[in-house]
């Protein structure tokens, strides 16, 4: 006869004693519980014990997460996280540094339970880690000659305490002082200090910016990004990510005037150059966290165009007509110009409408008019004129060419230009903020100071040759646009390395190429389109369904490997999740890497019995999308949010990579107990990797 639900075996841990194996009965009380374990040991004073996991977590046992002991957990018996808080507390202010440096190191490590954090900020324990930075430091220095690998690790691990203990968002960023963010600011200037030192400080920074708008304005007085710029230079991949991190941040947090001369500041110090030069061309596979900020970046450059995509154009502003004036000045340059008279004023005029026709603009009279419209704005006429400047023998030859064809057969290069840089900003996204969890960068976008500009001239080029290739007319000007971007899309998915190498995709993805893609494809879907198919597929679709339903219940028992976020989005850790064979329970766990294949039930510390899930929620409803953060109210990233709701206010958090993801992930589950046994309707489900970090 099984053993009731509400008992699990364990086997309890003390130092210098033989483990006790135990049956907990989970409708105790946790403290009735202790006392019997404690009483078996003959120890007093059981309210100063507490039980943890004996695994690499350590973490507390709480009533909140008592749960998920399972049968054959580890337990240890310790000192409660009140009274191991008490004793750190004092223990870190002792006047031996050997006993310093063993507290500092403890706390780092214990830092990281909740529960224990609760008690060490409780006592106030924030406030005395910032006055040992402030202060302690410089009492310290003295010894840094003759202690100098004492002190480096000292100050690591109070940095690192002091980080896992705000990660946990119990206590405010606007609380820190000035001479604390002078301090941290000063060991990220610093031309020589452990690398340790530098990443926590690193870290502490882009914290301070992105969670609070006055440390923000504090920071950017202590940081320039000359002092940062040399932190690139180096070869540990993880102090490059954490330094881009802090650049994002002041990038995405200073106000709109402060962008474009930030960005001023970026192009003076090379940071473009220096990036493709350290980290994409570096000798070593770009991981994720970097992937994602290199996407940050690339991202919160192009919003700089938001500007002059959203400014319509002026009719009456003289210097913006000057920009028409020149293009048409570049194109039609060898022609001669009418005398300046009275008489010859209307062939002036009927000169000018002439050659702006065969600029292809709409308006021939007033072209000014054609960038009324927004977006692209006076974005399409920066281009437009870049094109003209800096490629002007390309220039000349497409607005030549398409002068001398016939009417209905020239491809109008100012409406060409105006869509294009339209759709390009649609497909870069120009004036949205970056996804949280995207690591979709395009090194090719690295290797040029004017890259949006340089994308545009390949593209503009790339559609007077598709439309030749079309014969197209004017009526087929949208058509033209569509397979333009279809190409456009299909090369930047191999993401080229250089605009040269992305020109070089295109070429191959002519007209005819993408036709015979299409018909492919067309073919494809065809195939089960006929009349006898779809009888067929009537006749057996009950049949379908139900073995799509065992499939997807099949992928989630096979499971599957997550990244877990914390509080500045950090991925390096991971953790995976399963579902039982018998379908009642999830099994999820920490892992220290990414694992090969699948990872086997009883190795998964935590569980969750189905029978126990309340809700599943998605969107701005879920618990980690209401959390205040730097992009957590990013529209994107609310799509790709869903959390499983269990117990009173327990949930596990999920986020999907992309809207792709999101689109093929589970909906709604409802979740009916017949005899305890789940049957779950999948709406909408397919084979989701895409679920990000769980918190409870």
């Amino acid at each position: 006869m099984p053993p009731p639900s509400d008992i699990v075996k364990v086997a309890i841990e003390w130092p210098g004693a033989y483990p006790k194996l135990m049956e907990i009965d989970q409708k105790k009380p946790l403290s009735a519980i202790i006392k019997e374990v404690c009483d078996g040991w003959s120890l007093a004073n059981h309210e100063y014990f507490a039980l943890q996991h004996a695994d690499s977590s350590n973490f507390y046992i709480t009533e909140k997460n008592r749960n998920e002991i399972k049968n054959g957990t580890i337990l240890r018996l310790t000192t409660s996280p009140a009274q191991n808080a008490q004793q750190l507390h004092e223990r870190i202010q002792s006047s031996s540094m050997d006993a310093k440096l063993e507290a500092l190191k403890d706390l780092a490590s214990l830092s990281r339970d909740v529960t224990f954090a609760q008690e060490f900020i409780n006592l106030d324990g924030i406030s005395l880690l910032t006055q040992m930075v402030e202060s302690g430091t410089e009492r310290y220095q003295k010894l840094q000659k003759i202690m100098k690998p004492c002190f480096g690790d000292m100050l690591s691990f109070t940095l690192t305490a002091f980080v896992e203990l705000m990660d946990h968002g119990i206590v405010s960023w606007d609380t820190f002082s000035v001479a604390f963010i002078k301090k941290i600011a000063s060991f990220v200037n610093k031309s020589a200090i452990d690398i340790s030192i530098l990443q926590r400080s690193l870290a502490i920074l882009e914290s301070m910016v992105l969670n609070s708008h006055d440390l923000y304005q504090k920071v950017a007085q202590e940081i320039t990004i000359g002092q940062l710029i040399p932190h690139l230079q180096g070869t540990d991949q993880e102090i490059q990510t954490y330094t881009i991190a802090v650049i994002n941040a002041l990038f995405l947090k200073a106000p709109d005037e402060r962008r474009q001369e930030m960005a001023n500041i970026l192009a003076q110090k090379q940071l473009r150059y220096i990036i493709l030069t350290h980290v994409i061309r570096a000798q070593r596979a770009i991981n994720n966290e970097m992937a994602h900020q290199l996407y940050v970046l690339q991202v919160l450059t192009f919003n700089l165009l938001e500007d002059r995509m959203m400014t319509k154009m002026d009719p009456q502003d003289q210097a913006q007509r000057d920009i028409i004036f020149e293009l048409r000045r570049i194109a039609f340059d060898a022609e001669s110009e009418p005398n300046n008279s009275s008489g010859s004023m209307e062939k002036r005029k009927s000169m000018y409408t002439r050659d702006y026709k065969k600029l292809g603009f709409i308006n021939h009279v007033n072209p000014a008019m054609d960038f009324t419209q927004t977006p692209p704005g006076m974005l399409a006429l920066d281009n437009m004129l870049y094109f003209a400047k800096h490629h002007q023998d390309a220039y000349i030859r497409i607005v030549l060419e398409n002068s001398s064809r016939e009417d209905k057969h020239e491809c109008p290069f100012g409406r060409s230009s105006i869509e294009l840089t339209k759709m390009l900003c649609e497909i870069l996204k120009v004036g949205e903020l970056p996804s949280e969890t995207c690591n979709d960068f395009h090194p090719m976008f690295f290797t040029h100071d004017r890259s949006f500009e340089e994308f545009f001239c390949i593209c503009i080029q790339l559609l007077n040759k598709t439309w030749k290739e079309m014969r197209a007319t004017s009526e087929d000007f949208n058509k033209v646009m569509q397979v333009v971007k279809e190409q456009v899309m299909r090369a930047l998915t191999t993401k080229p390395s250089s605009l040269d190498q992305f020109k070089s995709k295109l070429q191959n993805l002519s007209y005819t190429e993408i036709l015979k893609i299409r018909q492919s494809e067309r073919m494809n879907q065809e195939d089960f389109q006929s009349r006898p198919i779809l009888e067929l597929k009537e006749k057996i679709q009950p049949e379908i369904l139900e073995l799509i339903k065992q499939q997807r219940l099949n992928r989630l028992v096979e499971g599957t490997c997550f990244r877990k976020l914390n509080a500045r989005r950090r991925q390096d850790k991971f953790w995976y999740c399963r579902l039982s064979p018998n379908h009642k329970v999830l099994h999820y766990g920490d892992l220290e890497e990414s694992p090969q294949g699948e990872v086997p039930h009883d190795s998964l510390q935590d569980k969750l019995p189905v029978a126990d899930i309340k809700a599943v929620v998605t969107g701005k409803d879920c618990p980690h999308m209401k959390e205040k953060g730097a992009l957590k109210q990013n529209k994107e990233v609310l799509e790709l949010a869903f959390s499983i709701l269990y117990d009173s206010n327990c949930q596990l958090n999920f986020i999907a990579p992309d809207k792709h993801e999101v689109s093929i992930a589970p909906a709604e589950i409802s979740y009916h107990m017949v005899k305890h046994t789940l049957v779950l309707h999948l709406d909408r489900w397919a084979e989701c990797t895409a679920w990000e970090g769980h918190d409870e």
